[in-house]
């Protein structure tokens, strides 16, 4: 039995308490908060004491990040821009062999789309907040122009937007475009749909709204007329919990008037997808017959009866008989039978035929068990059972619409949220292709498809630029950077040269010179040196100073700095293991924990935490919704918990999981841990007992998801928490001390702008220095949080998802979601700390 003595109600009863008592209080920040806070950041930055204290970044750049759009030179192929979804805007003019950014001064980094007038003047537009609706999928404010190639930009408003599908520029009227805005991710806003301005920026109107859950993703213009416009309107809603990728008012529309007025195209009847379930849109017209249109959408809607799996017989047992099954019919089942169905469904081999109907006839357990142990409630949106990918083509315009393929299952494998991109040659009108986790071409006008995705291309695209004058020639954008073919895709090469590596976590060791460790986005983990700097010269002997340690979304990494070579590492949804980092792939140790027969499946967050005990490197934690020890490494660990969050929701996103774990550097056993949902959790017997503490923070901020739990290195009763309304479009910046192992809470760090906070760290030396990492950047603060000052110095204001300090260096490594890691020196922080004399100096020189 487990002893939770000191939780008084059911974990069903107190999540909803809690939710009735909380969520009704986070709301979405509106605009003009986001705005006055992006001032404060500026001014911050102005004022600050570090500005001298440079960061340096030591890459990686190989792997790079998610790219959301390219424009290219049509007369210079050579010459393009790269839009990355939280890295900024790039330029090159050889090729992809070097990049210079020209976004980086600006008050976001997300983008979704740019657009380019390359003729005459030249003019680059950027639409901020990518378009995909992921985990890090982050809010932009708007649009900006700049006439200068980016050494200055002009900010054009539309603040509510968040996310833009697309720019859309009139050929020959530079103050006409069109922007198609897809509107909050986590909650609903009448901001969106297709706007238009005809001033350059100064005004828009809005002249297509669906809904307030209904934005714009796309658009499309008939380049020989500028008045004939398509955009692509997308229904979908997402919660911290589920995720709605689909509904009835995504469709197209079609404007003759230069998109002051608008006409649903797809309509019953027209011939293209019908349904209540209709997902994500991609358009694209052909330039030289622009009666011809294509159109790819992820249709939501369920195959028919006659398409779906048939159960292979009678005889065969399926899962769900065991949800009413009797004692008496379940003790009756053949045990041959039962072993084939057990080991089919991979049940653990400790659970056999034999043993399972003993555990029911001692009463232990009952045969709805079996349904129970796999019965999660939600599967990360594999979806399954759907039509899926759909390409449409039209003759007329858009009048009508023919299906051309609807057997496509494996272009988005039911991820279509993340894709529905298609693009046709310039110059053939058979010639299409469509983006998912491959990139597929046909030549055939979409009848059939081949995978193009080659040998050194990463997978899950977003971005294609197909050159007008050799269609053969593609620059494409995905999860890995940008690849570049002159070939249809038969080869491909990589244009990977900055460091855009989107890190969700970060770890060092103690080795000469040290190493920094992370996990990063659809790009594994990787470990590399301190003292790493990036160039190309390793091309000439071929070894590249990060290491893989592991695929998949790379996510936390431990390292045991006893040898500074066993690593705790893994990807989403809690797939740990163990290894050697100098032979990561070999010999591998599963420290992923499992529930009981009899038990519901754990819940495991998309990034799950996992920390080792640094009063003994032996003793290994993870969360999943429980709390679980190791004594040996992590390869058998017990479940000393039951339900640490406010219990499993509805939905198909896991949730009510835990995402941060601390335990006290002057206490063994003295642990925390934070979850998605906002519980906060403290046991001081090494999780035999836990005490929820979380109640007391103020009601306007309880729900949200805890980002950290750190307990102090300098007095035993003294925890620090950050809260994160990312997953609420809550952006306030929330941070709070308590002095008495979270019985009492203060806020702290009251003068940060408003922007997500994902981090604190406590200096190694000095009790009031603190260091926190927003989705905007890094902020310090030297009386232990009571002011605070900004410190970005050679550093951009990119989202920072960890914190790591190297004591013995005495350095602070930064992992940031889109520029990859950076280091600084602490001491010049410290001496600030520790000399008041030298900071009142420093103060009045800088005024």
């Amino acid at each position: 039995m487990f002893k939770n003595c000191l939780l008084k109600v059911t974990p069903v009863l107190s999540f909803l308490l809690f939710v009735l008592t909380t969520n009704a209080q986070i709301k979405p920040t509106p605009a003009d908060e986001r705005l006055k806070g992006m001032q404060v950041r500026k001014e911050m930055e102005k004022k600050s004491l570090l500005k001298d204290v440079k960061f340096r970044n030591i890459g990686p750049s190989v792997m790079s990040g998610r790219v959301n759009d390219v424009e290219v030179n049509p007369e210079d192929p050579t010459e393009f821009y790269v839009a990355y979804a939280s890295g900024g805007l790039w330029h090159t003019k050889n090729n992809g062999q070097s990049f210079t950014p020209i976004f980086d001064n600006e008050d976001v980094m997300t983008i979704g789309d740019i657009a380019v007038k390359w003729y005459g003047s030249r003019v680059i537009w950027v639409g901020t907040g990518e378009v995909n609706s992921s985990r890090s999928s982050y809010a932009g404010n708007g649009v900006y122009k700049s006439s200068d190639n980016g050494k200055t930009w002009e900010y054009l408003g539309l603040p509510e937007s968040h996310h833009i599908g697309k720019v859309q520029l009139h050929p020959t009227d530079p103050n006409t475009a069109w922007v198609a805005a897809l509107g909050h991710l986590y909650s609903a806003n009448k901001e969106r749909g297709v706007y238009k301005t005809i001033d350059g920026g100064k005004t828009w109107k809005l002249t297509l709204a669906v809904d307030d859950n209904t934005g714009a993703v796309e658009m499309e213009m008939n380049p020989n007329n500028p008045n004939e416009l398509y955009a692509a309107m997308w229904h979908r809603t997402r919660r911290g919990w589920t995720f709605t990728e689909s509904g009835p008012t995504s469709g197209i529309y079609k404007s003759m008037d230069g998109g002051n007025t608008w006409s649903n195209i797809t309509a019953p009847g027209s011939g293209f997808a019908e349904g209540k379930k209709l997902g994500r849109i991609g358009l694209s017209v052909f330039a030289q017959n622009p009666n011809i249109v294509y159109a790819v959408i992820d249709n939501y809607n369920p195959l028919p009866d006659t398409a779906k799996k048939k159960l292979v017989s009678d005889t065969v047992l399926q899962l769900d008989q065991f949800k009413t099954m009797t004692i008496d019919k379940f003790l009756a089942i053949d045990d041959k039978k039962l072993d084939t169905f057990m080991r089919r469904q991979r049940y653990p081999a400790k659970y056999t035929a034999a043993s399972v109907k003993e555990m029911v006839r001692a009463g232990k357990i009952q045969p709805v068990a079996m349904w129970d142990y796999f019965d999660a409630g939600d599967d990360g949106f594999s979806n399954s059972g759907i039509k899926g990918c759909e390409v449409y083509r039209s003759d007329d315009a858009g009048k009508t619409w023919k299906l051309v393929n609807n057997k496509l299952p494996q272009v988005f494998s039911t991820y279509g949220y993340y894709f529905a991109k298609i693009y046709v040659s310039p110059t053939n009108a058979d010639k299409i292709v469509i983006l998912g986790v491959n990139a597929w071409m046909s030549t055939d006008a979409g009848k059939s498809f081949k995978n193009i995705e080659g040998r050194n291309v990463h997978s899950d695209h977003h971005a294609l630029w197909i050159n007008p004058k050799k269609d053969s020639h593609m620059i494409n954008g995905n999860d890995g950077g940008i690849n570049i073919t002159y070939d249809n895709g038969a080869n491909w090469f990589k244009a990977n040269s900055a460091s855009l590596g989107q890190f969700y976590a970060i770890a060092v060791d103690d080795a000469k010179p040290y190493n920094v460790y992370g996990g990063l986005q659809d790009n594994g983990t990787w470990f590399g040196p301190s003292n790493n700097r990036e160039t190309v010269d390793w091309h000439d002997n071929g070894s590249y100073a990060f290491k893989s340690i592991g695929g998949g979304d790379g996510m936390q990494v431990q390292v045991d700095t006893r040898d500074n070579t066993t690593v705790y590492a893994g990807s989403q949804f809690g797939a740990y293991s163990r290894a050697n980092k100098n032979a990561p792939f070999a010999g591998r140790v599963s420290v992923r924990p499992q529930h009981e027969l009899g038990e519901k499946p754990l819940r495991f967050n998309w990034q799950s935490p996992i920390l080792l005990s640094r009063h003994n490197q032996d003793v290994f934690y993870f969360g999943t919704n429980r709390f679980h020890r190791s004594f040996n490494k992590g390869e058998n660990s017990v479940n000393l918990s039951s339900d640490l969050t406010g219990g499993r929701k509805e939905g198909n996103v896991p949730f009510g999981t835990l995402v941060t774990m601390s335990e006290s550097p002057l206490r063994f056993g003295l642990i925390y841990t934070g979850s998605d949902d906002g519980f906060i959790h403290i046991t001081k017997d090494g999780g035999y007992s836990w005490s929820a503490v979380h109640t007391k923070l103020p009601k306007n901020v309880q729900g949200l998801y805890v980002s950290r739990v750190i307990a102090s290195k300098y007095k035993e009763s003294r925890v620090y928490v950050t809260l994160n309304g990312y997953r609420n479009d809550h952006f306030a910046a929330w941070v709070f001390v308590s002095e008495d192992y979270g019985i009492t809470w203060k806020q702290i760090f009251t003068d940060l702008p408003a922007e997500p906070v994902n981090v604190i760290r406590e200096d190694p030396k000095q009790e009031n220095l603190l260091y926190v990492g927003t989705d905007h950047g890094l902020y310090v603060s030297f009386d232990g949080g009571a002011s605070s000052q900004a410190w970005m110095s050679e550093l951009p204001r990119v989202a920072i998802h960890d914190i790591a300090i190297q004591e013995r260096e005495n350095e602070i490594v930064l992992g940031t979601h889109g520029r990859s890691i950076y280091i600084a020196s602490l001491s010049e922080a410290q001496k600030l700390a520790a000399d008041k004399a030298y900071y009142d100096k420093k103060k009045a020189d800088l005024k």
